[in-house]
């Protein structure tokens, strides 16, 4: 029992479990290398071995040298010590994970732009290593070649075999080396002793700096003669190597001396690699604004740059970089194009945690860059991870007060709807996808909008995409702003599976006939290409009533076939909407102002749109590139607003300023500002389906009462500034503005018999009122048409929606938060003689009563509880 406790292998308490041998490396050296792994950790390690027993005195000597020296010099490129063990029989030295050098050439990259970059480094890297041991340690190395260096996993070359080390002031002659095949390496004056006199410190080591320069561009020496072929060594190289392999050991430079002139433009040293490494290294005292133009030019150079040091050496200082530093919103597009060296647990590990943080951050530009690259790392974030912690952060996008952070959120939702559960997808997404559609001032989001609903059309659930897509879609098609109409036009055309027959007949194609005679010839292209494919749908299904249910199968399915949809005749819109949002300007950098938290303001000069052509225009949308104000001033051409450029790959900004719904659009060439009538603005109609809108205006009953008592005082105004003559038929002339208001007021005495008339239609309860904005458009009817005093004779004769062409009622109705249809179109009615105005001032009082009791009771039947999706809008 004692005796096995004496004879116990002590090796056992070595904290490492050492592997396979690393073939060829013991035929240039006294120790055998071997892979380890870290017990419990599994860390991997490199493990050097010298066997004691069968070795002589003199080599042990050097193996316990070489241990001595490598637990005493610290150094970025000398290897790095772990641990290690000493027996009676073995002597172990674990350091981290190498790889000699001499096997490692076969390992290097063909490409020769990459190779040059990587052996610059690494011959940068040992010139560095001897720079420290002869100048600052007053050493002499003695044994550089390509086997006393190794390879890190991070591709960085460290030196090592450190066996023949001796002091840089002692005897010059090179040392006697086992095994017999360093001899190669020796300097030539080991065998001419006139020339010692003639050595420096660092001498010695140059030469073998010379030996392992050629075999950086060459392979493993084999004899010395081979030396004086430098047909592969690089032009800038060539006169530096001369000076290293030269006979006369005074002529060889000082390795710092190599450094700098090495490190001049045009020198070998000077190159990508060498000083995105060498910046790494020292960003820690960099300023802010050196950071940014580093990190904002490095993802261009990644390319040429080896993949294990991207992956070991450059990425884990870009995290670093962002967590701990100021490195800001430019370090984000380098790392996440870095990430996909990553295998999934280390992306999980190491980026995914960065990027919930970064989601987080207050800083737009730094939203703006994750939105845009939010590709490139989607499809590494759990569902999860994106509902609770990603979503939240990103829905605060919609309600930004910059155009360009609304812009990105909405083209997110793509990459994200996937993974979004039902609340977030069909609720909150479609919440603010109304609101952005009716409300926002920017066309081209407007448009984005829409194309993005049809994009994510197959991942809504199906009751809320049959209640949603076609409402949507129509009034996109009313939007004053071309690109949204054929954004509309083409979604319809690539979601046409999931519309019911009856829904395209009764609702689709009244719609898009309208658009038949759209003033942009854009806009009228795809509707009668969109009317003939559902035509011919239709017309199928007449002749074969059997095929209802097969086109009819995709409306209830919770995944439908999207091949399905792209054989149907509906494909070219399914290429058009699926391929990319609308193509705006953004790719076309020009000098822009930074973003701010106010609304971009566009430029002075804007054009309205022509039937002809659409002019070339700016967007108040601004994209990256103007965030950093590094663009140059580029135009768009006409054509990136057809429909054929809807496949572009590139997203970028949105073009506004043939939107006369931006409050910057109502601007003359004159500089003079157009007002617009507000009562032009009316309410979607076709509230056939009666879902009501995804959010609810509180304030909205009170603003329209207070619209009416203001249309009434100023009839009264009009009526007692008015002769009250009994002469209808030779009645003077009023002012424009009186007559306008005594129209008016003469329109409002309708509402008491309308109400009535349309009490005996087919119409649902709901719609027996009209609202203010309906009596709006009778206003404008009334001063365009002719007043006589027959045209109430037959109510029933509601005529369809009348063409949206005419300028002044063009698109009046598009601007609403609900995606619903169904209401009034406006009547053309008379206006009635002064002889009635006591009757109907009488009635206005008795209407403004009967309004503010219905107020009331709209307030305290909406404050029994919270607004539900589908409820209809008051």
């Amino acid at each position: 029992m004692m005796w096995s406790f004496f004879s116990r292998d002590s090796s056992k308490d070595f904290p490492y479990d050492i592997g396979e041998p690393v073939a060829g490396f013991d035929n240039y050296s006294i120790w055998t290398l071997h892979k380890a792994k870290r017990k419990g950790t599994l860390e991997e390690v490199s493990v050097f071995v010298y066997d004691i027993r069968s070795g002589s005195e003199t080599k042990s000597e050097l193996a316990k040298a070489a241990l001595k020296r490598l637990k005493t010099l610290r150094h970025p490129s000398i290897l790095q010590y772990l641990d290690s063990l000493e027996t009676d029989k073995m002597l172990y030295v674990a350091t981290e994970a190498v790889e000699p050098l001499g096997t490692y050439f076969t390992k290097l990259a063909t490409d020769s732009v990459q190779k040059g970059l990587y052996l610059a480094w690494g011959i940068f890297q040992i010139t560095r290593a001897l720079s420290f041991l002869n100048n600052d340690g007053n050493l002499r190395h003695n044994n550089v070649s390509a086997w006393s260096v190794f390879v890190n996993s991070s591709g960085e070359w460290k030196l090592g075999s450190l066996e023949y080390v001796s002091a840089a002031d002692g005897n010059p002659m090179p040392p006697a080396k086992i095994p017999v095949t360093l001899e190669v390496y020796d300097a030539p004056e080991k065998n001419d002793p006139t020339k010692l006199k003639a050595a420096t410190k660092c001498s010695v080591d140059m030469w073998g700096l010379g030996c392992l320069v050629w075999e950086a561009f060459n392979g493993v020496l084999k004899q010395r003669s081979n030396l004086k072929d430098i047909e592969h060594i690089p032009k800038s190289l060539q006169s530096l190597y001369c000076e290293l392999v030269g006979a006369s050991p005074s002529n060889r430079p000082n390795p710092a001396d190599i450094i700098t002139r090495c490190r001049k433009p045009g020198g070998f040293f000077k190159n990508d690699l060498v000083d995105t490494l060498l910046f790494l290294e020292e960003i820690q005292i960099k300023d802010k604004a050196e950071k940014n133009r580093f990190f904002s030019g490095l993802t261009t150079h990644l390319e040429n740059f080896p993949d294990n040091v991207c992956k070991h050496k450059i990425l884990p200082q870009l995290i670093t970089a962002y967590e701990y530093g100021d490195a800001g919103s430019a370090v984000l597009a380098p790392m996440f194009k870095l990430g996909k060296l990553l295998d999934e647990v280390e992306y999980q590990k190491r980026i995914v945690p960065c990027v919930v943080k970064l989601f987080a951050s207050t800083d737009r530009v730094t939203r703006s860059r994750l939105l845009q690259q939010l590709d490139l790392f989607i499809a590494h974030l759990q569902p999860p991870v994106v509902n609770e912690q990603i979503f939240p952060q990103v829905a605060h996008g919609f309600l930004d007060t910059n155009a360009t952070i609304r812009e990105q959120t909405v083209k997110s939702i793509i990459h994200l709807a996937p993974k979004l559960n039902y609340n977030n997808l069909n609720v909150e997404v479609l919440r603010h996808f109304a609101r952005l559609q009716a409300r926002d001032d920017q066309g081209g989001i407007r448009t984005n909008t829409t194309v993005c609903l049809g994009k994510i059309a197959p991942h809504l659930h199906p009751q809320v995409r049959q209640r949603v897509l076609v409402s949507a879609f129509i009034r996109a098609m009313r939007d004053p702003f071309p690109p949204a109409r054929v954004a509309g036009v083409l979604a319809l055309a690539a979601t046409q599976q999931y519309f019911l027959l009856s829904e395209v007949a009764n609702r689709v194609l009244p719609s898009l006939c309208s658009l038949s005679v759209d003033p942009e010839k854009t806009v009228r292209d795809p509707a009668f290409k969109t009317i003939r494919g559902f035509l011919g749908k239709l017309e199928k299904v007449s002749e074969d009533p059997s095929l209802r249910e097969t086109m009819e199968a995709d409306v209830h399915t919770a995944t439908p076939s999207i091949g399905n949809a792209a054989a149907t005749w509906a494909g070219w819109a399914v290429t058009a909407v699926t391929a990319k949002f609308y193509r705006s300007q953004s790719d076309s950098s020009r000098p822009r102002p930074p973003l701010t938290g106010r609304n971009l303001s566009k430029p002075a000069s804007l054009e309205q749109p022509s039937s002809s052509s659409l002019s070339t225009t700016t967007s108040s949308v601004t994209s990256m590139t103007s965030l950093e104000h590094e663009s140059n001033d580029t135009s768009a051409s006409a054509s990136d607003y057809g429909n054929n450029d809807w496949d572009n790959e590139n997203w970028g900004e949105m073009d506004t300023s043939q939107d006369p719904s931006s409050p910057l659009a109502a601007s003359s060439n004159n500089g003079q500002l157009i007002t617009t009538n507000p009562l032009n603005e009316v309410r979607d109609g076709w509230d056939n389906e009666e879902w009501g809108s995804l959010e609810e205006d509180p304030c909205e009953e009170e603003e329209q009462a207070e619209q009416e008592q203001q249309q009434q005082q100023l009839a009264r105004q009009s009526i007692s500034s008015t002769t009250s003559s009994s002469q209808q038929q030779q009645r003077p002339l009023l002012p424009h503005q009186h007559q306008q208001q005594l129209q008016q007021h003469e329109l409002n005495d309708l509402i008491e018999p309308l109400a009535k008339l349309n009490s005996h239609n087919t119409l649902s309860p709901s719609r027996q009122q009209l609202r203010p904005k309906e009596l709006a458009n009778l206003s404008s009817s009334a001063n365009t048409s002719p007043t006589t005093p027959g045209a109430l004779t037959n109510c029933n004769n509601i005529s369809p929606p009348t063409s949206h062409l005419n300028n002044s009622t063009h698109n009046a109705n598009w601007n609403s938060d609900s995606w619903a249809d169904g209401e009034f179109e406006p009547l053309d009615e008379p206006g009635l003689g002064n002889s009635k105005l006591d009757e109907a001032r009488r009635k206005r009082e008795e209407k403004k009563l009967q309004r503010q009791r219905e107020l009331e009771a709209r307030r305290a039947q909406r404050a029994t509880g919270p607004l539900k999706l589908g409820a209809k809008k008051l």
